[in-house]
């Protein structure tokens, strides 16, 4: 069993910042990839920013030079720094993981989300 625990999310004014964290625990062989999606009110779920596990790194357009994504890899825990917020970022986080629980098994695991409201 894989659990995915978030953290970080809450209110904040416009211009403020917030930090999400993300720990895996349970049964994992590996790690490729953690990251980070958002769902808005009456949106789809989009792609914030994702990391493998060698540090590379990918961003929506829409959060770039704004967000930061970050790994422990020994803590199986991906953050994401969040700067000058915007009511459009206004969504529930959800942490991804990309594992494998046991060799040769790759499995895609979600949080239970965490709610980000940016208003003033």
């Amino acid at each position: 069993q894989v659990q995915l625990v978030e953290s970080g999310g809450g209110l904040v004014q416009p211009g403020g910042s917030l930090r999400l964290s993300c720990t895996a625990s349970g049964s994992i062989f590996s790690i490729s990839a953690m990251g980070w999606y958002r769902q808005g009110p009456g949106k789809d779920r989009e792609l914030v920013a994702d990391i493998t596990n060698g540090g590379s790194t990918n961003y929506a357009d829409s959060v770039k030079g704004r967000f930061t994504i970050s790994r422990d890899n020994a803590k199986n825990t991906v953050n994401l720094q969040m700067n000058s917020l915007i009511p459009e970022d206004t969504a529930v986080y959800f942490c991804n993981a990309l594992l494998n629980p046991r060799p040769g098994i790759l499995f895609t695991y979600w949080g239970q989300g965490t709610q980000v409201t940016v208003s003033s």
